[in-house]
């Protein structure tokens, strides 16, 4: 890295190996602050947290488990974050494409009181489907039920591959991935 401070100086420090010296270590060291400090703003945010996720779950009741990926925990802060507040479709929403990390549709079915939950940008089963299901039942009121639906490939999408381009895949790979 180049002395970013020897551009602040008169001329003549330039040809100094004292001045030279003292500014790289005072370079060096005002890189580590800004470093120091990027890192504390980070834990602000719950998308860039790391070392204060334990923080963000205890404010928040849910259980610290440091064994989990960063990403699940982020997801779940993120999740409780969006669920709190009035009970809407779109906080629904919310609440669900944090978990899938893709798209959903949410359907209401008042007459029956239900709603189903279709993920529409993620084909199969998404990661964390219980925890989903939990975040879900501590936001819905408790008089709603809700179900939901995945999206797979259909028989009729598959017919335009030949059989020997299906042959490298597997059955789940054949319905959620291709």
């Amino acid at each position: 890295m180049s002395n970013q401070l020897m551009k602040y100086l008169p001329g003549y420090y330039k040809t100094s190996q004292v001045i030279a010296n003292i500014t790289d270590v005072e370079n060096s060291e005002i890189q580590q602050f800004k470093t120091s400090l990027d890192n504390t703003l980070n834990q602000f945010f719950v998308d860039l947290a790391d070392t204060s996720l334990d923080r963000w779950e205890k404010e928040l009741g849910i259980p610290v488990n440091k064994n989990k990926d960063i990403k699940y925990r982020r997801s779940v802060i993120k999740s409780k974050i969006r669920g709190q507040g009035t009970i809407t479709i779109n906080l629904i929403k919310n609440v669900a494409e944090s978990y899938s990390n893709g798209e959903v549709e949410v359907t209401e079915n008042n007459s029956n009181y239900l709603f189903t939950i279709t993920f529409v940008g993620t084909k199969g089963i998404p990661p964390n489907m219980d925890d989903l299901k939990n975040a879900i039942e501590d936001i819905k009121p408790a008089h709603l039920g809700f179900t939901f639906e995945y999206t797979y490939n259909t028989y009729q999408y598959l017919s335009q591959f030949t059989h020997a381009d299906l042959a490298l895949y597997t059955h789940t790979d054949l319905r959620e991935v291709i």
